[in-house]
């Protein structure tokens, strides 16, 4: 029976270029920093890489899922108008929680192709370090007696309430589903660091990294926004977290529930980034090429998004992946390199043995593990991270995919034109 879901091919869409900030640790150097800030930094950065003018772009499609301040409901519209966007163009904030990124890119396809626009800039941007202390329950006051209702948004949003487990918890069941052990999670793990600290001292992820410093962000006629990083770091320039991390020293972490497979090693690493892209269609994408003398990174072939049962949210992935290429006419054999974000070990192994992955086609540059889960920022990050894998290893066909907290799962298609 074929899995329902949402199913999109996309004709004539390209990603013209794409880049990020650095992702950076938890409570470090971009700390301080407004999601918006990152945002409008990683949106300049995008424009002047692809050499696309502000004027140029018809829609600003951003994400960000925890509010880093108490403006984040003008995130988008701030993004683009800093951007240097005209402020005729419109703005939308998309949500789909941990595939935001991968969304972002799914709904400029569908603007493309319905002819709203001819170039839209995408911008996933998420600051887990200012994830509030939130409290939803005090707007009359605070009774005598009563509990304080304040709560982490970082840490207890990780709860789902519909089955009373947590989204750690959904990958201990995938575990004991599929027969997954603590040794191989470890194991999983360590070849994702060592993998993006391969990646790092390769070089392989310079082109994708965009410098952050301390800079102002003018607008005429308006106030002045702007990052300011600790005055001991004037620049950063490359992820924080990768690190050698044998399998002896992740064996030695307490996991998180007694008995489990998950710990604070093998699971996503917290960070703070911000990603963007442009996506055009073919008709700019070919003038584009011509005037600038560069050639798109990518072609935006097809997405999938599928619902699971949440209590396995983590499995999310294996059928948007399958409903991905029955729908695109392709078989896994076709995928030369898949990208699948490691919220946690376990759930990234059962996804892979639920397909039968071919594990040397996956993560090859490393994981959300060693690098970082920036929630509306990774399925972006994955994206341009796969998209210039095709390119370095001369192959045609990439997947990147991410499971959804809640049950969804999410898959896009890309396809290297240069070994089309």
């Amino acid at each position: 029976m074929q899995h329902k879901g949402f199913f999109n091919a996309f004709d004539d869409v390209w990603l013209l270029d794409g880049v990020r900030t650095p992702m950076v640790d938890y409570c470090g150097a971009l700390g301080s920093v407004s999601p918006t800030d990152l945002g409008i930094k990683a949106a300049r950065a995008v424009l002047q890489r692809a050499g696309v003018a502000g004027a140029h772009i018809g829609s600003v499609i951003a994400g960000n899922m925890a509010p880093g301040d108490c403006y984040q409901y003008m995130l988008p519209r701030h993004i683009g108008l800093y951007a240097g966007v005209p402020v005729e163009v419109p703005a939308l904030m998309v949500q789909r929680i941990c595939g935001t990124g991968l969304e972002l890119l799914r709904q400029a396809g569908e603007q493309l192709q319905g002819g709203l626009c001819e170039a839209a800039l995408v911008v996933g941007c998420e600051s887990m370090t200012r994830n509030p202390i939130a409290a939803f329950e005090h707007r009359s006051g605070f009774r005598l007696g009563a509990p304080v209702g304040f709560q982490d948004y970082l840490w207890e949003a990780l709860m789902d309430p519909a089955p009373g487990i947590s989204m750690i918890q959904t990958a201990e069941n995938l575990a004991q589903q599929y027969g997954i052990g603590r040794a191989e999670v470890d194991a999983f793990a360590s070849r994702s660091f060592a993998q993006a600290v391969a990646a790092q001292a390769a070089g392989f992820f310079e082109d994708e990294i965009v410098a952050v410093v301390s800079e102002r962000f003018e607008l005429a006629g308006y106030q002045t926004r702007g990052i300011k990083l600790p005055s001991k770091t004037p620049e950063l320039r490359t992820d924080t977290h990768p690190r050698p991390s044998p399998v002896e020293v992740l064996a030695q972490l307490k996991p998180v529930y007694a008995g489990g497979v998950q710990t604070g090693g093998n699971s996503s690493a917290l960070v703070d980034a911000a990603a963007a892209a442009v996506v055009a269609t073919g008709a700019y994408a070919q003038s584009w090429a011509k005037a600038s003398g560069k050639q798109p990174l990518a072609r935006l072939v097809s997405s999938a998004v599928v619902g699971v049962a949440p209590e396995i949210m983590g499995i999310g992935p294996a059928p948007a992946i399958r409903l991905l290429l029955a729908r695109s006419g392709l078989a896994l054999s076709d995928i030369a390199r898949i990208e699948i974000n490691e919220a946690q070990g376990a759930q990234t192994l059962a996804v892979a043995r639920e397909l039968g992955l071919d594990m040397e086609r996956l993560n090859v540059n490393g994981g959300a593990i060693a690098l970082g889960h920036p929630l509306a920022a990774t399925g972006l990050r994955l994206g341009i991270t796969l998209a210039r894998e095709l390119r370095r290893s001369q192959q045609r066909w990439g997947i990147a995919s991410a499971c959804v907290g809640g049950g969804q799962g999410m898959a896009l298609l890309i396809e290297n034109p240069k070994a089309a």
